[in-house]
């Protein structure tokens, strides 16, 4: 593909912020780098990824709601991690993290290991404990 033919379909949900580098033939045939705003199929795909990732989301948030799961959990699966790569990130055994996704043992956490967790997650410990916080976290991009 020549240069002036690398789409630049706008992607819907990231308005152009986020660019792909593609590579195409230059005026003198040679391959270049060049940026691509995206490719409506690619588009497409990617939104409907994110739109599982958010279903998901709203399903454990439900469930930290209702007392089933801790905070950990939502914040891990609006991350999209699973339990071996948060384990990796913090140091902490994976059955421990499978563990600490249950309110029971999530509550007795002590502030070190809840310090841990937060700075995986990017966010504060306290950020991580607060329930009603998980109320007011937009999951989806709005136009």
């Amino acid at each position: 593909m020549k240069i002036d033919e690398v789409p630049q379909d706008e992607a819907y949900m990231i308005k152009g912020k986020i660019r792909d580098v593609c590579y195409a033939l230059d005026k003198d045939g040679h391959y270049t780098s060049t940026l691509s705003m995206g490719w409506k199929p690619k588009n497409e795909a990617i939104g409907l990824a994110w739109e599982e990732v958010y279903h998901r989301v709203e399903e454990v948030r439900q469930q930290v709601q209702a007392g089933r799961l801790s905070p950990l959990a939502f914040y891990m699966e609006l991350n999209i991690m699973n339990p071996s790569i948060l384990a990796s990130y913090t140091g902490i055994h994976r059955w421990k993290v499978r563990r600490h996704l249950k309110m029971k043992y999530f509550l007795n956490l002590k502030q070190e290991v809840l310090e841990k967790y937060a700075g995986a997650l990017n966010i504060t410990a306290a950020e991580l404990v607060d329930t009603k916080r998980i109320q007011t976290v937009v999951l989806k991009h709005e136009d």
